[in-house]
């Protein structure tokens, strides 16, 4: 189940917690619990994250490397971060574009 899954349905829960009994609360808690311990920070659409996954598996590299990746070159692409290694007038280039 998804985090916005569990989302819901913690909300549909709280809308009719007259009709919930004790041990549905008590799982609905203990989970909540356990999202909340092991939340990375970030609320990520459900299309989105299944992407992320996808291509995290398929680089070899945990999701939350390749998020910290993908928005430190976006940071640096759009002058937020300066560039890494930046070349000054008098540097020479190697290789060929």
């Amino acid at each position: 189940m998804s985090r916005h899954q569990f989302v819901q349905e913690l909300e549909q829960v709280a809308d009719h917690i007259g009709d919930a009994s004790r041990a549905d609360l008590q799982v609905l808690l203990r989970r909540a619990a356990l999202l909340l311990r092991n939340i990375g920070g970030l609320a990520i659409q459900p299309g989105t994250d299944e992407i992320l996954n996808d291509l995290a598996a398929e680089m070899g590299k945990p999701k939350l490397d390749l998020v910290e990746t993908i928005l430190a070159d976006w940071l640096t692409a759009n002058a937020y971060l300066p560039v890494p290694h930046e070349l000054d007038e008098e540097s020479s280039a190697e290789g060929s574009a």
